[in-house]
């Protein structure tokens, strides 16, 4: 687990036993924005690197949704 992930983690504990200072609600926010953005990135990494095999035993890179 990511030190990101662990402070978040820490975080949310305090949060369900006291009200987070506003310091702590800033550094929860940022720090969730900034595990989303990796989580995005490596989840778009997955799917730009992922095809379909075809019956005819071709393959087809997915496409974007328009």
């Amino acid at each position: 687990m990511t030190d990101r992930l662990k402070r978040i983690n820490e975080l949310a504990a305090i949060a369900k036993t006291r009200p987070l200072t506003e310091e702590e609600t800033k550094e929860r926010d940022t720090l969730r924005k900034e595990y989303l953005a990796q989580f995005r990135a490596n989840f778009r990494g997955i799917l730009d690197n992922t095809s379909i095999k075809r019956p005819d035993g071709s393959l087809e890179p997915l496409q974007k949704k328009k």
